[in-house]
């Protein structure tokens, strides 16, 4: 936040279930810790956002069909943040269901973004694997 302020620069803070499993603490071992510090870490953005006066997206990145839990954690909140406050508490989330195969990937992604679409959250999809750092390219 304070380098895209110095830069007059929107920026993208990005949630990880590694990075919310960290933000909720390292030591603490229940199942929703991921989705728990995911969550704390963009109330925390969003309490603090509106001091830097830049514009601020909050996103999930690569949701893997072993982290839906965490997905769902995070969905919960949005669903709880839009009823409060009428918007959702991320921008946007990311499904890397790409070891699926498609249409499995597909369908998931579809039942996911009938509850994100009404409240305007953005989905991304990996359909596919593309070569990367996770495949050693």
């Amino acid at each position: 936040l304070e380098a895209a302020r110095k830069a007059k620069s929107p920026v993208i803070i990005q949630a990880s279930n590694g990075g919310g499993a960290f933000y909720c603490g390292k030591g603490i071992k229940d199942p929703n810790a991921c989705a728990a510090g995911s969550v704390a870490l963009a109330m925390h953005v969003r309490s603090v956002a509106k001091y830097y006066g830049i514009p601020v997206v909050l996103h999930s990145d690569h949701c893997a069909k072993k982290l839906l839990p965490w997905f769902d954690g995070m969905l919960k909140a949005d669903e709880e943040f839009f009823a409060k406050f009428g918007e959702p508490l991320f921008s946007s989330h990311m499904l890397d269901l790409s070891e699926e195969p498609d249409e499995e990937n597909i369908a998931i992604c579809s039942e996911y973004f009938k509850r994100m679409a009404p409240m305007k959250i953005w989905l991304e999809m990996e359909i596919g694997i593309t070569g990367g750092e996770e495949e050693g390219v």
